[in-house]
């Protein structure tokens, strides 16, 4: 199974979830009574129509049922896309390091045609050196074990291939001047890290921006986010913005507005790509 094919189960996911909500609502059943329907709670109906759960067939059948959908080719559909949805990642081997609430945002990341980020604690983790993000690991997680440490760090690497793949996104960041100016690992780290900047931005489906302090205030004022765009167009834009022990996916449309908005005057108000590296390389020299 390729990468390609793990992340689209996400999505697959998340797409059959919504179909199923979209039945149940326009037949105005509850999801309590969609439960009972198929001996589950409410809040397992919930997690259905979000894509965070696997599905099973039975229980595909059971709710296609009873809202009332008897054309065996719709029903086929769905329930091959249900199919489909259940392929594991290529991450899962990574569930002894990988928080379950991040495991979705591996599956979109590898599934967007699109990626949006702002950062202003440290290089977003696509564009990290090994040295860096084993500085960044260690210092998040005091305490842990060297080979816990890692394993984290490989996963982030695996991660990274994402940019180089046949079918990459394009990915678009920007990076608060203080995620370059905060040291991670010793000095040859941070070195290291910003020249690997500076090479990076040169592909053609990388764009990176540097937000710098002269500046002064600035759109990014609310912290950092990603924004996912896919390729399937009954598939809406997700904002991630992550938490200490968790993370919010927001898909409503007028929260990922807001978000495309501020997106979009980071984009304005930060030097473009040639300044930026000019930026970095400035910054370079004085490491």
């Amino acid at each position: 199974m390729t990468a390609g094919e793990s992340s689209g189960s996400v999505v697959r996911r998340i797409l059959l979830g919504s179909q199923l909500r979209r039945l149940r609502e326009s037949r105005g059943i509850t999801r309590e009574a969609a439960g009972y329907s198929i001996r589950a709670s409410e809040s397992k109906i919930s997690r259905m129509e979000l894509g965070r759960v696997s599905f099973k067939s039975r229980d595909i059948e059971d709710l296609l049922t009873l809202y009332g959908v008897t054309d065996e080719a719709e029903r086929g559909a769905l329930l091959s896309l249900a199919k489909e949805a259940n392929l594991t990642g290529w991450w899962h081997s990574y569930s002894d390091v990988l928080p379950g609430w991040f495991q979705t945002y591996i599956g979109l990341e590898g599934a967007a045609s699109l990626i949006r980020v702002y950062e202003v604690q440290f290089v977003n983790g696509l564009l990290q050196t090994e040295a860096y993000a084993h500085a960044v690991v260690a210092r998040g997680m005091k305490g842990a074990s060297e080979a816990e440490i890692e394993r984290r760090v490989a996963l982030r690497l695996e991660r990274q291939k994402l940019l180089a793949s046949e079918h990459a996104p394009r990915f678009h960041c920007v990076l608060d001047e203080a995620a370059l100016r905060r040291p991670y690992g010793d000095r040859e780290v941070m070195r290291g890290q910003i020249q690997h900047l500076i090479e990076i931005s040169e592909r053609p489906n990388v764009t990176l921006q540097v937000m710098p302090f002269s500046f002064g205030g600035h759109a990014g004022e609310s912290g950092a986010f990603t924004m996912l765009s896919f390729p399937e167009s009954d598939l809406s834009d997700v904002v991630y913005v992550e938490q200490l022990t968790g993370a919010l996916y927001l898909d409503k449309a007028e929260e990922v507005a807001q978000y495309e908005r501020v997106a979009a005057q980071l984009h304005q108000d930060s030097p473009d790509p040639a300044d930026s590296r000019d930026l970095l390389r400035g910054l370079l020299q004085l490491t």
